[in-house]
This record gives structure tokens, sequence and C-alpha cells, in this order.
């Protein structure tokens, strides 16, 4: 491969995680934007017991 060839690989992958990135908080946002803080509560909950997280 030449130089040129593994920048633009390289600049391409870099875009792929900003745009994952970007998706990721752009779902985390909506998700918690629309979700009651009830929901988000017992999600959080819920996880910490299903990793054996004290929570309580």
């Amino acid at each position: 491969m030449t130089t040129k060839a593994i920048l633009a690989s390289s600049e391409t992958s870099d875009l792929r995680g900003i745009g994952a990135a970007v998706l990721a908080g752009l779902v985390l946002l909506f998700a918690a934007g629309i979700s009651q803080a009830s929901v988000l509560h017992n999600a959080a909950h819920d996880q910490r017991h299903a990793i054996a997280f004290p929570c309580h």
C-alpha cells in the first residue's frame, strides 16, 4: 500500500468512529429525553443486579 492509500484508509476509519460516536450519543439523548425517570431508574437498577453490583 502507498502512503496515500494508508492515510485515506485511516481517515475513513476515523470518520466511521466519529459517526458511530455521534449516533450513539443521539440515541442515548433521544432515549433519555422520551423515557420517564422511573423507567431509567428501573433499567439501571436491573443492570446493577445483573452484574452483581450491590445497589441497596
